[in-house]
């Protein structure tokens, strides 16, 4: 069974494809720069902007950004997304947000092995039950140490929350649900896009990742007509590591990116 996180596009600058075409072609042009806006309809940005998109011209694509609120991920996967420096994070925060009954991640491949998922359900259970454990017994304890030091009983309670889940959330999972909302620009989702539709990406990401192509593609389709792997345009640069499904890879991505058009038509 595919896990597949919820995904939703909140923002992204307006007008994506013709605020790039008209900042490329400021580039070329000696308008000045408040009128390059000017005179650019939608066959004008389409023409320009698949000409642009084909040479590699990739400066321009960075004065758009899109904003995505994710939820039902790991933070496995939280861990892999950060490493994309070119981007703002805001997270659901460990220190700050108690994890009462946390929910958690499954891996597709452990619910196909006999016992295996009664085994990571226990697991999960044992660290919540180790969390609360913790939790409970170091918030007990600041609470009594700042009381003596003069603070009231409710003030003292709640700065011992938060300094007792500080040091319990160690023994959680990577397996813990979390929540993010992150903005790339155009660039660095294409790069992101190369990397983590790979099917060498790990799975969790891969469908992040073909769910964010999915959105950004229906709103700017010729800035994201050639975004995916790698190996779509191309042979595969993972030589000898490679998956061996260059065309299963294209044709998921294909269809992804049909699929839209059919909606739109």
């Amino acid at each position: 069974m595919e896990v597949k996180p919820k995904v939703k596009l909140i923002a992204y600058t307006p007008e994506p494809e013709k605020l790039v075409s008209a900042a490329a072609k400021l580039c070329y042009s000696h308008a000045p720069a408040s009128e390059i806006m000017e005179n650019l309809d939608e066959e004008a940005v389409s023409r320009f902007l698949n000409n642009l998109m084909s040479f590699g011209h990739a400066s321009p694509v960075e004065h758009v950004n899109f904003t995505f609120a994710v939820e039902g991920v790991s933070r496995a996967l939280t861990h892999q997304l950060v490493r994309h420096r070119h981007a703002s994070y805001s997270q659901k925060s460990q220190r700050y947000v108690t994890e009462g009954q946390f929910d958690y991640i499954v891996p597709p491949e452990i619910k196909k092995v006999p016992g295996a998922e009664e085994a990571y359900i226990k697991a999960m259970e044992n660290a919540q039950a180790s969390y609360d454990e913790l939790a409970e017994k170091l918030i007990q304890s600041h609470k009594e140490e700042l009381m003596k030091q003069g603070m009231s009983e409710k003030a003292a309670a709640r700065k011992a929350e938060k300094m007792g889940i500080e040091d319990a959330r160690y023994v959680l999972p990577n397996a813990c649900e979390t929540m993010i909302v992150f903005t790339m620009n155009v660039r660095e989702l294409l790069h992101f896009f190369n990397v983590r539709c790979c099917n060498r990406a790990q799975w969790e990401i891969r469908n992040l990742a073909y769910e964010m192509l999915k959105q950004c593609y229906e709103v700017a389709p010729i800035l994201f007509k050639n975004a995916g792997p790698n190996c779509i345009e191309g042979a595969c640069p993972e030589g000898a590591m490679t998956c061996g499904k260059i065309q299963e890879v294209r044709e998921k991505t294909k269809s992804i990116k049909e699929s839209v058009d059919e909606s739109r038509a």
